[in-house]
């Protein structure tokens, strides 16, 4: 499917010219605005809703040290209002529509997206558009939205032993990329955030040359188009921030690390410095998601199969490995010991199983029920609308094209025994970093001090 520019005041024979495109059913139209604001709709009939989703390309890894935490607490303000579209007016409008609307923020984007019936989109877009260009929000506004950011941290991070963990194991794996900072921003960044930090970023960042559109549903892809260039099309392309590589230093030995916080368990965190998918050709990233659907990918999978139901030595183990990313990636195992067992003994458990598939890799059924489930989860991915538009977004924020899903499906099928056996020989002590969290004890809250009674006798 062509590459399509389009110049602002040329939409309508533009749009004339997808028309052939449109017979192929469900494949996806896409279209470049003169501004730069890439386009790309996939009709999918089934039922009369479409699903808008805004892809910016700014998160986490672009903030530094002191500035931590700025787009996520932009994601929030940009609910705050325009001088047409007043404070919590947006989704108050879209709610009235029948839809629903939310964002939210990762390392590598930024994302605002709906769900409404199809006939509604325009008012999507054109919520959309406003916001792009004319946010403005007051101090007190900002004032009252960082409260609720911190109270966030506290909940999500600060006060869950998962959290804890998480956040110092990324923060010890990492020295110098940003991918060690949270994208929640460090407590002491967010405390002396300004409002015209976020107004900065705001201008350096949100602009349609830094953006992608995304329309799945019950629509016309010609006339979602044109609806776009009406909307967004007047808005000018800015001059983006320069994006410089901050390389991490290549890791010269195991690092280990004991956390402490309130905790009913233990927890054990296992991270590999691990590439990910910069071009559709590289070997590596597909065989390290394999191996990490293999050990935890199902019930059946290896560690939960031997370490919980087998040999017992954990209530739960969980491995994650994302092909996709713009910083620096890690391969990670986290447990939790079961009762009577240590975390040492838990972590000797975790790499006898790294060592077995190491030296004999593993067998065809054992691969063929992956590809099973791998497949089932596609079929599944590709029935929800919504599921639809995150992998298009998120492939075209991360350097890749939503034509290139099914050729790293196909790759990722090609992954054998070998290609195992190599990603698990991988993981070795030099790229690893582990953290073990020490549960305390919950401090008693301070019984309230009884009220005096006249005399200055205190009530027991």
């Amino acid at each position: 499917m062509p590459f399509l520019l389009f110049a602002a005041r040329g939409a309508a024979l533009a749009v004339l010219a997808l028309m052939p495109l449109l017979a192929q059913a469900d494949e996806p139209v896409e279209a470049t605005l003169a501004n730069g604001l890439k386009v790309i709709v996939k009709r999918d009939a089934r039922a009369p809703v479409a699903v808008s989703q805004l892809w910016y390309r700014v998160g986490s890894l672009d903030e530094v040290n002191g500035r931590t935490g700025l787009s996520h607490l932009l994601e929030h303000m940009m609910f705050k209002g325009t001088p047409t579209v007043p404070a919590g007016e947006f989704s108050h409008r879209i709610a009235a529509a029948g839809g629903s609307d939310n964002a939210f923020t990762s390392r590598a984007y930024t994302v605002y997206y709906q769900q409404l019936a199809a006939a509604s989109l325009p008012l999507a877009l054109q919520l959309e558009a406003d916001r792009m260009h004319n946010l403005d929000f007051k101090d007190d506004a900002f004032r009252s939205e960082l409260e609720v950011v911190k109270e966030e941290r506290r909940w999500r991070t600060d006060d869950q032993p998962s959290g804890v963990l998480l956040e110092n194991l990324y923060a010890s794996a990492f020295i110098a990329n940003p991918s060690r900072n949270p994208v929640i921003g460090w407590m002491d960044d967010i405390l002396h955030m300004q409002p015209d930090d976020l107004r900065q970023w705001y201008r350096q960042w949100y602009a349609p040359n830094n953006a992608t559109l995304v329309v799945v549903g019950d629509v016309d892809p010609a006339t979602v188009i044109a609806e776009t260039q009406r909307r967004f099309g007047p808005i000018a392309a800015r001059v983006l921030p320069e994006r410089r590589p901050q390389q991490e230093p290549p890791q010269r030995g195991l690092r280990r690390i004991t956390v402490k916080a309130v905790s009913e368990v233990p927890y054990l965190a296992m991270a590999w410095k691990a590439p990910q998918l910069r071009r559709l050709d590289e070997r590596e990233p597909y065989t390290l998601y394999m191996l990490s659907a293999l050990l935890t990918g199902q019930d059946a999978a290896r560690l939960p199969r031997q370490l919980v139901r087998q040999d017992r030595l954990a209530n739960s183990v969980s491995s994650s490995y994302e092909l996709l990313g713009r910083g620096d990636g890690l391969f990670t195992i986290m447990a939790l010991p079961a009762a009577g067992h240590g975390i040492a003994e838990l972590e000797q458990g975790i790499r006898q199983q790294l060592a077995r598939i190491a030296r004999d890799g593993v067998g065809e059924d054992e691969l063929a029920r992956v590809r099973h489930r791998l497949d089932a989860d596609r079929v599944y991915q590709r029935d929800s609308m919504q599921e639809q538009a995150m992998q298009i977004g998120r492939l075209e924020s991360l350097g890749f094209s939503w034509r290139d899903e099914d050729e790293m499906e196909r790759r990722l099928m090609r992954v054998d025994s070998a290609d195992v056996r190599a990603a698990a020989q991988s993981l070795v002590d030099d790229r690893l970093t582990v953290v073990t969290l020490q549960p305390l004890p919950a401090v008693p809250k301070a019984a309230p001090l009884a009220e005096p009674m006249q005399g200055g006798e205190n009530v027991r």
